[in-house]
């Protein structure tokens, strides 16, 4: 007995030690709040106060200190995510992740992003105020760097500390380009589809119809592998960091407002992950305010605002990446054929640091139009040599000076001025200010090619007919400043015509716009909390009357008691996603049994890259439309050719055996909630077990779904579960009749320090559609109970 008194008071005893441990382990490495610190290269003191959800409003007496101390600032609660977001364009993660990004770090690294960088920093001005301010940013990093306390993952990962430079910054600058890019995953899908299906598939999918379609019963059809497109896809989905997908934005007129001032809201949509993206801070000095939301290692905001103007963004989608097949000399294949002869191809040579293994060294070639992807993409079936060409490396990039104008500007041309000056990733741009002006701009470096050509399908790269002809002046750009509707909107939907034709792209379906628009027009008395309410919004505009379409081509004589219960639900629906809701479970498994019956057969491998992509969803209203199609006919059963009626009632009854397996008898039971969910994943969390209860937030049941406004993006798959894995990485409200308590919510948290109270404090907040206050009175400010203040030292 008194042996099993010992023991327990020994375990009890070790318990209480390491609890006292982390206690204070978290305590050392926990961000500080409050108190003083000194800090080199600072000219005056800097207050620091930090509001209920951790957001720093910084009070300095010149823009150079502000932004030092921003630096110092960010890197406590985002140095972890700084040194990943770093990592990206120069192919490092394998140095600490290991051998299973080795193919993400050879693609990345060959893509040419550190090169347009050195180019880039060679041809900076060095007196201006947009490079001086960065560099007053990374030097508050850099002692974070050497001063504050290592994160954690730093230890776990045995990471090395760097100094942060300007290449840095250019390499997240090209990264968060490249992510906003679809081309790369769907052009050598839809060239693959035209050589080996033919041009009536690839019509179809690209929206040119025919109502005398020939169905000719093919004997075999020619395998689609789309190794080049699954490959890029698979990199992008195995990201430690988020990529930029979409977004939402309108800004309402003050004729169109109960209070008579304008009204902004915008919410980008953002891979979900922890971190979340955006890093919320407040600067203000005698000549200068701005509540932002920046990017790891952006030291001016992409979002903001302050009593005169707000700004905010969403993805063009325009198509700024091209491929060209080249033709290899056959004497020599290190040199290319172009309209003038042969030329040789410019050779760099990259060495790939791998954790616990032995480096790998690859040679990426490079001709006229950019980087051979033959030689940084494994396992590419195709042998041509096909060349990405890229407007973001091809161009001269003023990104920074974009970034530091447009939180900058002290009117609404200088506001334009400064859009007009970006060239990659294309951006819809909105502003709203003070003097009840709105604008929409479509910023990118649009450019030109001979009429016949398709952006979406490979360019000849030898004959030199299929160049790019021309770039466009910025003017001649689409835009809307003050239109008479007293509102502008984007939801990355096909913009105004240019030159006559509307501009090729990527552009996402209907969906998101008309449902904006609608709620739109049907009032002319906006509030603040009115604009709130529709960002959590979630009614499709589409999806119940695809529903509709697709009811119609079921046999209903041959339908059992489930199937007709099922059926009445979704005949029934008018299109929300809530928790509650079953037609949204019973529709996206018709959906997916649907698109597998029209498309499988043909598409392979590249099934699943198709169904999830924006031509899927652009072409799909057509297709349940067409009553003849070459998609109908399944080709791998002979002597019979499908029609629309077969391949709609059997994706029907196979959806509702599916959930029957899947969810049970009680059709009533299927709710949304059962299937579909969302957690925000940490890279470490990713390995699961204990390490994801640490660093990982959620899983939560939420409301929505795919392109409605709170859009919650999944992928469609054979699973019947929508785990969803990118959504509105902010959401913001700016009143300009009440600036002060705009509103605003991340995902998460502010901090990416797991230590730090404000690392998920947000989390359910944003899941319930809820807000936070985005403070700018001064005197409420500094009612905060964190203050830090930091003094010069010596």
């Amino acid at each position: 007995m008194k042996f099993l008194k010992k023991g327990l008071k020994v375990v009890v005893f070790l318990v209480i030690l390491i609890a006292v441990l982390i206690f204070v382990y978290s305590k050392v490495n926990e961000p500080k709040y409050s108190g003083e610190l000194e800090i080199k290269n600072l000219s005056e003191e800097v207050t620091v106060y930090f509001d209920e959800i951790g957001v720093p409003h910084i009070n300095a007496q010149n823009q150079k200190d502000a932004y030092l101390a921003l630096g110092y600032i960010h890197a406590q609660d985002r140095l972890w995510q700084m040194e990943l977001i770093r990592r990206i364009a120069p192919g490092r993660l394998s140095e600490i992740f290991g051998k299973d990004l080795v193919s993400t770090d050879v693609f990345f690294s060959g893509l040419g992003i550190e090169e347009a960088a050195d180019k880039t920093i060679a041809s900076l001005d060095k007196n201006s105020d947009s490079y001086m301010l960065s560099q007053a940013y990374l030097d508050g990093i850099n002692q974070y760097l050497e001063e504050g306390s290592t994160p954690l993952e730093f230890r776990l990962l045995g990471i090395e500390k760097e100094k942060y430079t300007l290449k840095d910054i250019y390499n997240v600058f090209g990264y968060m380009s490249f992510s906003f890019a679809v081309a790369h995953k769907t052009d050598p899908l839809l060239t693959e589809i035209e050589e080996k299906l033919g041009k009536p598939y690839l019509d179809e999918v690209l929206g040119a119809y025919s109502k005398n379609l020939f169905i000719n019963k093919m004997d075999s059809v020619s395998k689609i592998n789309a190794n080049f497109s699954k490959s890029v896809s698979a990199i992008m989905d195995q990201m430690p960091v988020p990529p930029l997908i979409g977004s939402n934005s309108w800004v309402i007129g003050a004729d169109k407002t109960k209070n008579g001032k304008v009204i902004f809201a915008n919410d980008p949509h953002i891979g979900y992950s922890q971190p979340s993206v955006w890093y919320q801070n407040h600067i203000k000095t005698p000549d200068f305010e701005m509540y932002g939301f920046n990017i790891a290692l952006m030291p001016f905001p992409l979002l903001g605002h302050n009593k005169d103007y707000a700004f905010g963004l969403t993805m063009l989608a325009n198509d700024d990446l091209n491929f060209y097949i080249e033709e290899n000399n056959p004497k020599n294949e290190g040199a290319y054929k172009t309209e003038n002869g042969y030329k040789f191809y410019e050779t760099r040579t990259k060495t790939i640091n791998i954790k616990g293994d032995t480096d790998t060294t690859f040679t990426v070639k490079v001709s006229k139009h950019g980087p051979i992807m033959n030689g940084i993409i494994s396992h590419l079936e195709d042998k041509r040599p096909i060349a990405m060409n890229w407007i973001y490396t091809q161009l001269k990039n003023e990104m920074l000076d974009v970034s530091y104008g447009i939180s900058h500007s002290n009117s609404i041309d200088d506001f334009k001025v400064a859009v007009s000056k970006i060239h990659a990733p294309g951006l819809n741009v909105m502003y709203g200010d003070a003097d009840d002006n709105i604008a929409w701009f479509a910023s990118a470096k649009l450019y030109q090619l001979r009429d016949s050509l398709s952006t979406k399908m490979y360019l000849n790269g030898a004959s030199g007919k299929d160049e790019i002809t021309e770039y466009l002046d910025f003017s001649e750009n689409p835009k809307s400043i003050n239109p008479k509707s007293n509102y502008v909107y984007s939801a990355n939907h096909q913009p105004d015509s240019v030159r006559g034709k509307l501009y090729p792209g990527y552009y996402q379906p209907e969906n998101r716009t008309k449902r904006i628009v609608t709620l739109l027009e049907a009032k002319n008395d906006f509030t603040k909390q009115n604009v709130a309410e529709m960002l959590y919004d979630v009614t499709s505009s589409v999806d119940h009357n695809i529903a509709h379409d697709m009811l119609q081509f079921v046999a209903k004589d041959n339908l059992g008691a489930s199937e007709k219960q099922a059926f009445s639900i979704l005949e029934n629906w008018e299109g929300i996603y809530l928790k509650s809701s079953i037609a949204p479970t019973i529709y996206n498994r018709f959906l997916f049994e649907f698109l597998q019956n029209t498309y499988k057969d043909e598409l392979g491998n590249g099934f699943d890259l198709f169904i999830n992509s924006q031509l899927q969803d652009q072409v799909l209203v057509s297709q349940i439309d067409r009553e003849n199609s070459v998609w109908w006919d399944d080709v791998s059963t002979k002597n019979k050719i499908e029609i629309k009626e077969e391949i709609i009632t059997t994706s029907f009854k196979n959806a509702i055996s599916f959930l029957q397996n899947q969810l049970g008898q009680n059709v009533e039971s299927w709710t949304w909630d059962r299937v579909i969910s969302v957690e925000h994943e940490h890279a470490i969390g990713k390995a699961g077990g204990l390490l994801r209860k640490i660093f990982n937030v959620g899983p939560f049941k939420t409301v929505g779904g795919n392109e409605v406004i709170n859009n919650q993006i999944f992928k469609l798959d054979s699973t019947g579960i929508y785990k969803i894995t990118s959504g509105p990485s902010s959401r913001r409200v700016i009143d300009f009749s009440d600036v002060e308590n705009s509103l605003g919510i991340v995902p998460t948290g502010q901090s990416g320090n797991v230590f730090s109270n404000y690392y998920k404090d947000q989390a359910q907040k944003y899941v319930d559609g809820k807000f936070e206050k985005m403070k700018l009175n001064e005197t409420e400010i500094k009612k905060s109970e964190n203050v830090l203040i930091l003094k010069p030292k010596n």
